[in-house]
């Protein structure tokens, strides 16, 4: 199985960038329909990206949309989040998991996903 780790994540203030990266081991990211995820306080989890193994194929959540990039480096086992225009809503818990599914391109439900990382804390200040 794979084991996933987040970082990236900080205190910044509204209309800035950041950048999460996931790093994986134990088992090729390449095998893997990725996506991440996010939690804030006294909410439910929630999908923020996602992309197919090869990384033909993203979808975003709304809140995101045009602000937020998912990519990925299969050669480097790596799943990233570009987080540009960053607003206080923004400010969650975010996770990146791995969906095993052999037939699955893309996934927007977390109950999908077979692996997750521990999070990383992103803080948005206005």
């Amino acid at each position: 199985q794979v084991q996933l780790v987040e970082s990236g994540g900080g205190l910044v203030q509204a209309g800035d960038s950041l950048r999460l990266s996931c790093a994986a081991s134990g088992r090729a990211l390449s095998n893997y329909v990725m996506g991440w995820f996010r939690q804030a306080p006294g909410k439910e989890r929630e999908f923020v990206a996602g992309i197919s193994r090869l990384g033909g194929n993203t979808g975003y959540a709304d809140s995101v949309k045009g602000r937020f990039t998912i990519s990925r480096d299969n050669a480097k086992d790596r799943l990233y989040l570009q987080m540009n225009s960053l607003k206080p809503e923004d400010t969650a818990v975010y996770y990146c998991a791995a969906d095993k599914n052999p037939t699955a391109v893309l996934n927007r439900l977390s109950a999908s996903y077979d692996y997750w990382g521990q999070g990383t804390q992103v803080t948005v200040s206005s």
